[in-house]
């Protein structure tokens, strides 16, 4: 049995480990060049926080212990709650992003991103999201889809230049 357990503050580094190792994979094993390491400082202090008891109540995150390294994740899923207007269908206006799930990879195979994954979905539930969103890699796919998720429409998006 897989047990799953929602994150603490003290998985902040280790859930941004985690992170990189998504980034890594989703992008042919090279992390993008020109960008420096500043954002996991930032990535692990805003963890702290909403894992912490000042934390918004926004952040979903959701682990499975590595039981060979104590202190270490196998892995993991995030998400945020997002408040947004309501509109038929979605009447309290309570969105749901998710948006970093990832399983180390001496770890994967076994279940654990679909574990911590159904663990978010019901965080999700338990506060009343009416949508659920996410990017998938072309790998976790085929987990997204056994759990209910479909192509909705085409996204665009823009970087803001600073």
């Amino acid at each position: 049995m897989i047990t799953v357990r929602a994150g603490v503050p003290e998985d902040a580094a280790e859930l941004v480990r985690l992170r990189e190792l998504m980034f890594t994979a989703m992008q042919g094993g090279m992390v993008a060049s020109g960008g420096s390491d500043a954002w996991k400082g930032l990535a692990e202090s805003i963890l702290r926080k909403e894992l912490g008891e000042g934390g918004t109540g926004r952040f979903g995150v959701f682990v499975v212990d590595d039981a060979d390294r104590p202190g270490r994740l196998a892995a993991c899923a995030v998400g945020t709650l997002e408040q947004r207007l309501p509109a038929p269908g979605h009447p309290d206006g309570l969105f749901g992003f998710i948006f970093n799930i990832c399983t180390d990879e001496a770890h994967r195979r076994r279940g654990y991103a679909r574990a911590c994954t159904e663990a978010l979905l019901d965080w999700f539930d338990e506060r009343g999201a009416t949508r659920l969103d996410l990017h998938a890699s072309v790998e976790g796919q085929q987990l997204y889809r056994s759990l209910g998720f479909h192509e909705h429409s085409v996204a665009l998006s823009r970087t803001q230049l600073r």
